[in-house]
């Protein structure tokens, strides 16, 4: 199979299209053809060295696609099924993945929507879950426009939770339709809360690591009210919750997500597509940072070619 691959740590010129042998399902997993794979902001934190140590390295933990293999013990689809879900082994951006966790693409999505779900929505669900965000609830949410938070914002929503979002103004009225507060980061952000909420907020999540932990822990009455996914350093120098799936992935969101979806009222944005074999380009509109939503690589499914009948 084809799959993306590096073998030495750099810039995006260092991925390659390689040939890898195809890999079988153990218990409990299936295969897919893959049709499409999600593209990550720690994605290339590993190609450039930051995550693992070891080389080569395959890329993508997140696809989409058809079941064609069944591992031992698995009844929940059937080879020709769509799914999506998680691979353990880091390989889902290739012609064909294991995936140890996975649910049935909902009906009202294509393979490169279906695609974006996971990372995103794993992520968000877990520091959901790990902050106890619930009705009742006022959340800020630091970072709140990009996949994972705005799959945060309308997952807190969903729980009946009232969300403060900080984004750049570009993006408050795209705040407002998955039904968060905008408010503008950077300095004067304290007041600028207070404004909306005069007693604080409740709990605090923090997906965009900009150093803003102090004041999060000031408007949510301490640390313990506060989960960072991107500030780690940050997170030991003000004792508050590093929220990492080492500690346990919230794997549920696969099959919770589907309702959402199906009742308009979850919606992550495909930014844009690019050919497996454009694995490079991807990352470098990736790391710019200019675009909302995410980006997705799209894997063609070979031609088959048709046999016209016999005539008698």
């Amino acid at each position: 199979m084809k799959a993306v691959r590096f073998d030495r740590f750099g810039g995006p010129e260092v991925l390659e299209i390689v040939d890898l042998p195809d890999p079988h399902p153990g218990p409990g997993e299936v295969r897919i053809a893959v049709r499409a794979a999600g593209v990550n902001p720690s994605d290339w934190k590993k190609r450039e060295g930051l995550m693992d140590e070891e080389l080569p390295q395959t890329m993508g933990h997140e696809a989409a696609g058809v079941v064609d293999e069944l591992g031992e013990g698995v009844v929940d689809v059937a080879v020709g099924d769509r799914v999506f879900g998680f691979s353990a082994e880091a390989t889902a951006q290739a012609e064909l993945v294991v995936l140890s966790y996975y649910a049935p693409v909902p009906a009202s999505l294509d393979f490169p929507g279906a695609a974006a779900l996971p990372a995103a929505i794993e992520t968000a669900t877990r520091a959901l879950d790990q902050l106890g965000v619930g009705s009742g609830s006022t959340l800020l949410i630091n970072g709140a426009s990009g996949s994972v938070g705005s799959a945060a914002v309308q997952l807190a929503v969903a729980r009946g939770a009232r969300v403060i979002g900080t984004a750049g103004p570009a993006n408050h009225e795209y705040l407002r339709s998955l039904g968060a507060e905008p408010i503008a980061y950077g300095v004067g952000l304290v007041e600028r809360v207070r404004a909306l909420a005069p007693d604080g907020v409740d709990l605090a999540l923090d997906v965009a690591g900009s150093g803003v932990l102090p004041e999060l822990i000031a408007l949510a009455g301490g640390p313990e009210h506060v989960v960072t996914i991107a500030d780690f350093g940050g997170a030991q120098e003000h004792e508050v919750r590093f929220s990492s799936g080492d500690g346990g992935r919230a794997v549920h969101a696969l099959a919770e997500i589907g309702e959402l979806i199906e009742s308009g009222r979850f919606s992550i944005p495909v930014a844009r597509t690019f050919p497996l074999a454009e694995v490079a380009q991807a990352h470098r509109v990736g790391e710019d940072g200019h675009v909302r939503g995410k980006i997705v690589l799209v894997i063609t499914p070979p031609a088959t070619t048709l046999v016209p009948p016999e005539r008698p």
